[in-house]
């Protein structure tokens, strides 16, 4: 097996495992599914715009389920 081969097979798999860390991470942001959530494209977030879908948004403290109401 070339060496070239190796390194791209490991860049591959580094890569992937960062991706799927990120990609859980970001599957943590309750926007979707708030009380404050407009749907809308200029105002996503009637209480946080600037943290609507936004990483800063995983820990809200205002966020209050769609369901609980």
């Amino acid at each position: 097996m070339s060496l070239s081969l190796v390194y791209f097979t490991w860049s591959s798999w580094n890569t992937f495992q960062k991706d799927w860390l990120h990609l859980k991470k970001l599957h943590q942001i309750p926007c979707d599914r708030c009380v404050f959530y407009t749907g809308e494209y200029y105002l996503k977030c009637t209480v946080h715009p600037h943290k609507a879908f936004h990483e800063e948004a995983i820990d809200c403290t205002d966020y209050r389920s769609v369901k609980s109401e």
